[in-house]
């Protein structure tokens, strides 16, 4: 009979006073805050994209998840993977920092490079990691970009960079600075080959590769709310005697004054990217 039905009771640990064998964990990366509005997401409800659900905000992603957005699945081909970060200073823990960050990030260095397509349209393709030491700029990242243009220039592809960086790498000194004029030598070879260059800044964007490549694209895209610029807010102020606007450095200010040709949201990049290809490019996949 239903009256005496045995009812489910909450059981009581008779051991209840010893310590549990097994704890409870929580996984890593369930919640993230958005630095922007400040809410508390889940991180699925971000997706691929990594983007806020409540103002749009564009998370920083690897050039890892960049890739898996962006290009065609499979087709990239990674170039110079077998460079290695020297140490000219004798920088106290420069090596062991790279090489963790190496371990963490799967990166060789801040950027990826290689060719690959966007809905089979051919391109040479770089993509900065501002989780490799905040995408700075050191001699093998400015390498590795050096030879994007110059095989791009040798194949006639066009190129596009997803710039994020810090700046100059510091642990690098002068060095690190040469790279700006050594990239720009090989942007400059490959504008002269009638060559198309396409740069997306993306945050943050500063410093010494702003002074250099991230602005010398052929056209200038932004992701929303990237915070872009060379010096440092607190720096300018201080040296100007002046307080800033509260937007300043950001892409919407810059495309209010001209810095930049478009802002795009990231889930419409890739369509961006391939329309504007096609309106410079004639080349296809695979024409020689």
């Amino acid at each position: 009979m239903a009256l005496f039905k045995k009812k489910n009771y909450i059981r009581i640990n008779p051991n209840r006073n010893q310590a549990p064998t097994v704890k409870p964990e929580v996984p890593d990366n369930l919640w993230a805050k958005c630095p922007n509005c400040k809410h508390m997401l889940y991180t699925k409800d971000i997706g691929l994209e990594k983007i806020c659900p409540y103002c749009s905000y564009n998370f920083r992603i690897s050039a890892w998840e960049r890739i898996a957005i962006t290009i065609d699945e499979k087709s990239f081909e990674e170039w110079d993977n077998d460079l290695f970060t020297q140490d000219p200073l004798d920088f106290p823990g420069y090596q062991e920092k790279v090489r963790t960050m190496q371990e963490k990030t799967g990166l060789d260095e801040a950027v990826l490079t290689g060719r690959a397509t966007i809905h089979d349209a051919d391109l040479a393709i770089g993509i900065m990691d501002s989780h490799f030491i905040m995408g700075s700029m050191g001699t093998v990242v400015g390498e590795k970009i050096t030879r994007l243009f110059e095989k791009a220039t040798d194949l006639k592809l066009p190129v596009v960079i997803f710039t994020a960086s810090g700046g100059a790498r510091m642990q690098e000194g002068i060095l690190s600075l040469m790279q700006m004029a050594k990239i720009s030598a090989a942007v400059k070879r490959h504008s002269e080959a009638g060559l198309f260059y396409l740069t997306v800044l993306t945050d943050p964007t500063t410093g010494g590769v702003t002074a250099s490549f991230a602005m010398e694209g052929d056209i200038i895209l932004a992701e929303p709310q990237s915070l872009i610029g060379f010096a440092g807010r607190r720096v300018i102020e201080q040296t100007i005697k002046q307080e800033l606007p509260e937007d300043f450095q950001k892409a919407e200010f810059l495309l209010k004054h001209g810095f930049v040709d478009q802002i795009v949201p990231r889930t419409q990049l890739k369509t961006r990217i391939y329309q504007l290809l096609q309106l410079h490019t004639e080349r296809k996949w695979g024409e020689q």
